[in-house]
C-alpha cells in the first residue's frame, strides 16, 4: 500500500485557482464515493477549506497522475494548469506534511489551531462515508495525537498572531473572565467577525453589533447571539460596553473622545478598553489620554503580534522536532504491517495442523492405544510437522551461498553461531 497526499494551498495556488478546486461540504461525500466506486483510492480523506484543498489517499496500484487526472476532470481545470499548482507527497513524506498541516505549521498564521478542527471534520466526513480503513484511520488518529502533543508541549498556539485574537486576548489579561463582560462591535467586516467568533469561544457574556448596513449587522450578532445596532446608536450604548473593538472603511472617526469620556461618567469610571483596528482610525486618538481608558491602535497590535510571532518561530522549531520523531513512530507501524500478517498465516497453519494431530490422537485412543503411545505420536508428529520446510530451507540456502538465510536463521530460533 503507498500512501499519497496531493494538494495545493495559498504558497503555491491564487485564490482564483483555490477556488475552483475547493470541495463544498455538500459535495465532498459524493467526490469520496467516485473515488473509491472508480478504484481510483483504496482509502481517501478530501481535507478542503478556503486556503487549501488536498487528499489523502491510499493505494496499492494508482499513481499520482490518476488522481490528478480525476481533479482536473471533475473540476474542470486543465490538467496542465492544474499540475502547476499542486504539490505531491509520498510515504513519509505524506504523513510528515500532514503532521505539520493539523499542528499549524503549514498555515498562512504560523501556529493557527482552526486548522486542526477543520481536518477532524474532514476525517469524520471521509469516515461517514465509509472512504478509510486501517491506514488512513490509524494516520489521522496518530495526527489529532501529535498535534495535542505539540500543543501540549509548545508554545505553538499561545501568542496570538492575529489583529482579531491579539485584540481579544489583551482584552482577556485586563478583564479576566469574559463572561460577566460586555462588548462593543463597530464594522462587521472579516476582522471584526473573526473578534466575535475569538469572543464567544471565550464565553464573551454580551454582544453588541454597530454596523452602518444594520441587517448585516443583525446577521453577525444573531450568529453570536447579540444584538445589532446602527452606527447612530453607539453613543447611546457606549457606556454599556467594557470591551471596544472597531474596524470600519469611516473616513472619519466614528467614536470621538467626547462621546467615551461620556460614557465613562455614566460607568462611574469602569474600565473601557478600545482597540481601533481601523484605518484611517476610527476613534479620536485624545480618548486614549482619558483615565480609565486602555485605547490600542492596529500599530500597537502589531507590535505585540511580531512579538508572539517570533516566540511561535522558537516554538516551531521544538514542534517539528516531535514531528520528526511521530513519522518515525509511524513508519515502524506502518512497516509491522506485513509482519503481523505473516505472524497471522504462521499460526494459522500452526492451528491447522494441531487440530489434524489432535484428531488423529483422539481416534487412536478411541481404537484403544495407550496413552503413551498417542503422546508419543503427538509430540513426533507435531516437531516433525513444524521442523520439516525450515529445515529443507535451510539446507537449500547452503547449497546456495545464502548466507542471509542462515543468519537469519540464527537469529529467528536463537541458535548458537558454531563458527
Amino acid at each position: 500500500m503507498q500512501l499519497l497526499a496531493i494538494g495545493l494551498n495559498h504558497t503555491t495556488a491564487p485564490v482564483e485557482i483555490r477556488e475552483r478546486v475547493n470541495f463544498s461540504p455538500e459535495r465532498i461525500q459524493a467526490a469520496l464515493h467516485d473515488l473509491i466506486e472508480r478504484e481510483l483510492a483504496q482509502e481517501v480523506v478530501i481535507v478542503s477549506t478556503c486556503n487549501r484543498t488536498e487528499l489523502y489517499y491510499g493505494d496499492k496500484n494508482n499513481t499520482a497522475e490518476v488522481i490528478i487526472t480525476w481533479l482536473s476532470h471533475y473540476h474542470n481545470i486543465p490538467y496542465q494548469q492544474l499540475q502547476n499548482h499542486l504539490y505531491i507527497y509520498s510515504q513519509a513524506s505524506a504523513i510528515r506534511h500532514l503532521l505539520r498541516v493539523a499542528c499549524g505549521l503549514n498555515s498562512m498564521i504560523l501556529g493557527e489551531p482552526q486548522i486542526l478542527g477543520q481536518i477532524k471534520s474532514a476525517y469524520q466526513v471521509a469516515r461517514a462515508a465509509g472512504t478509510t480503513s486501517r491506514l488512513l484511520n490509524k494516520l489521522f488518529e496518530h495526527t489529532f495525537s501529535v498535534a495535542k502533543q505539540v500543543r501540549t508541549d509548545t508554545e505553538i498556539g499561545s501568542s496570538p498572531v492575529s489583529v482579531a485574537f491579539a485584540a481579544v486576548r489583551l482584552a482577556q489579561q485586563i478583564f479576566g473572565d469574559l463572561s460577566t463582560q460586555s462588548a462593543l462591535l463597530i464594522g462587521a467586516g472579516e476582522t471584526i467577525e473573526l473578534a466575535a467568533r475569538h469572543l464567544h469561544e471565550n464565553r464573551l457574556g454580551r454582544m453588541i453589533v454597530a454596523n452602518r448596513t444594520v441587517e448585516r449587522a443583525r446577521q453577525l450578532a444573531k450568529e453570536f447571539a447579540g444584538y445589532a445596532i446602527s452606527l447612530e446608536e453607539i453613543s447611546l450604548h457606549l457606556a454599556e460596553a467594557d470591551i471596544v473593538i472597531t474596524s470600519t472603511a469611516s473616513p472619519i472617526p466614528i467614536v470621538t473622545a467626547a462621546e467615551i469620556k461620556q460614557a465613562i461618567k455614566i460607568r462611574k469610571h469602569r474600565p473601557i478598553f478600545i482597540v481601533d483596528i481601523a484605518v484611517p482610525r476610527d476613534v479620536e486618538p485624545a480618548a486614549g489620554e482619558l483615565e480609565d481608558v486602555y485605547l490600542y491602535s492596529v500599530d500597537d497590535l502589531n507590535e505585540v503580534i511580531q512579538e508572539n510571532l517570533r516566540s511561535r518561530e522558537q516554538a516551531a522549531l521544538k514542534a517539528e522536532e516531535i514531528i520528526d520523531t511521530q513519522v518515525l513512530h509511524f513508519i515502524s507501524w506502518w512497516n509491522s504491517l506485513d509482519t503481523i500478517e505473516l505472524i497471522c498465516h504462521l499460526r494459522e497453519r500452526a492451528q491447522d495442523n494441531r487440530h489434524r494431530v489432535v484428531n488423529k490422537a483422539k481416534r487412536m485412543l478411541d481404537n484403544g492405544k495407550s496413552p503413551y503411545e498417542v503422546v508419543d505420536y503427538i509430540a513426533h508428529t507435531l516437531t516433525n510437522t513444524l521442523m520439516h520446510s525450515p529445515c529443507a530451507q535451510l539446507r537449500q540456502a547452503g547449497y546456495d551461498g545464502r548466507d542471509d538465510l542462515v543468519t537469519a536463521a540464527r537469529q529467528l530460533f536463537q541458535l548458537p553461531d558454531n563458527t
